[in-house]
């Protein structure tokens, strides 16, 4: 009995530490190397109620540690997988969904496109598509404080961070980067990252050594006033590092994800009550995934994607409605979908190892519009996405310190505008601001609403 105390006593201690690494099945290189041979199917997985007993506490179905794939589940892929040739190569269940998802290698003499056809058509599948590839989206006045480097974060000044900083720091939201890995042992890091999932792979050097991961944590949350490098935007927001996503060997090339990783990452991230989900990456509509962000919203989670480049199709994240798409200043063309804008061109943050450089495109500004939602529901912990969209559409800012002009969200001025403040310098001429912005944000209002 002693024994068994203290076996209970280690797992409830690994279970209660929230730095504690979490692990999850890895990525078959197969999958990395030729994704259009798998389909990715779900099928029902809802499991009876649990038996009541003498002593016995019930907890809710929510529960990840309690759902489990059913015996039906089980039977029901075992047939699907007879019965068309195909062979299961990973599966798990996805708990927000109540459906268990498997994903199938398709046999080499059959079109993966029209095995989807065939199995969408079978009553017993909830839902079947392809694996799709996603990319991550990068281009490979600082106040009082005291980094060295924070003098050159021009973005410090573009978004008037260390006005906005005095009313908040992003205290109490959790966000999830789902991206590569990060450095958590980075020294500007330290103590940022409370929990890390890994759905690729088990190398846990190669997670401390991603790159675009480490530098969307370093805009967000890196620690101010330690004497070491840069000032984070929301830097008392906690991360959850959750890797979806895998470098390339090539130097500078986007780094990859599919629906396997993405899945899970995001199933991972709604388990774990993230506020915020930050998704600085791209690729194609997937009906899977839109359902996971569609329920993670109905539980009241936001999530922000980095938007394509102009003159690109709208995919996965920012094609699902209810995203905050994100889009580059510097390359706002106006008219397209709704976005949100903040500068990302040659901005200085984290790089692994302990180092820092320059990194620009929209997965950049997407972090700062995840860290400045951060300093939103810090304050403001019930605004909606549409009600944060609104906010920061109609408090953005027209940039007079650059050769073109550019319009960006004003991370003081939303929050002058929710906390119903002055004390914060207003928005750089914001008449023009909304003007010039009026194509780029069509639902935004026409009044401006800055506090000087």
């Amino acid at each position: 009995m002693r024994t068994l105390a203290a076996l209970v006593c280690m797992l409830l201690a690994a279970c209660a530490s929230p730095g504690a690494r979490l692990r999850a099945p890895p990525l078959p290189l197969e999958m990395r190397a030729a994704p259009s041979n798998f389909v990715v199917v779900t099928v029902r997985n809802d499991p009876r109620p649990l038996a009541t007993r003498a002593g016995a506490t019930l907890r809710g179905y929510d529960s990840a540690g309690l759902y489990g794939v059913t015996s039906d589940a089980r039977a029901t892929v075992r047939a699907i997988t007879k019965d068309y040739g195909l062979r299961e190569v990973s599966a798990w269940p996805i708990a927000a969904l109540r459906v268990h998802c498997v994903v199938f290698r398709v046999p080499a003499d059959t079109v993966p496109a029209q095995m989807i056809g065939k199995l969408a058509k079978d009553p017993r599948v909830d839902s079947a598509q392809p694996l799709n590839a996603f990319a991550t989206e990068t281009d490979s006045d600082a106040g009082t404080y005291n980094d060295p480097y924070a003098s050159l974060q021009t973005v410090l000044r573009d978004l008037t961070v260390a006005q906005a900083q005095q009313w908040s720091r992003g205290s109490g939201v959790r966000i999830a980067i789902i991206d590569t890995g990060i450095d958590f042992e980075h020294p500007d890091l330290a103590g940022q990252v409370i929990a890390r999932r890994n759905f690729v792979d088990a190398d846990d050097a190669a997670f401390r050594f991603d790159r675009h991961g480490t530098a969307v944590a370093g805009v967000i949350a890196a620690v101010p006033d330690n004497h070491i490098g840069i000032v984070g935007i929301a830097p008392d927001a906690r991360i959850l590092a959750l890797k979806a996503c895998w470098q390339a060997p090539q130097p500078g090339a986007p780094a990859t994800c599919n629906s396997f990783t993405l899945a899970q990452a995001i199933g991972s991230a709604i388990d774990m009550q993230a506020d915020i989900v930050n998704l600085s990456l791209g690729g194609p509509s997937d009906p899977l995934l839109a359902r996971l962000l569609r329920r993670g919203m109905q539980r009241g989670t936001i999530f922000i994607g980095a938007a394509p480049p102009p003159g690109m199709p709208a995919g996965f994240p920012t094609d699902v409605d209810g995203v905050l798409s994100v889009g580059v200043a510097e390359e706002s063309t106006g008219g397209g979908s709704p976005r949100l804008l903040a500068p990302a061109h040659d901005v200085l943050t984290l790089v692994p190892a302990g180092h820092w450089d320059f990194a620009s495109g929209s997965s950049i500004a997407a972090a700062e519009v995840t860290a400045t939602v951060a300093l939103l529901l810090s304050q403001r912990p019930h605004l909606t996405a549409a009600e944060l969209f609104g906010v920061l559409a109609r408090t953005s800012q027209h940039l007079t310190t650059r050769d073109v002009p550019l319009v960006s969200v004003n991370a003081c001025a939303a929050l002058a505008d929710v906390l119903q403040r002055v004390g914060c310098g207003a928005a750089r001429d914001p008449a023009a601001a909304i003007a010039d912005s009026a194509a780029v944000h069509p639902s935004a209002s026409k009044q401006v609403n800055v506090a000087n």
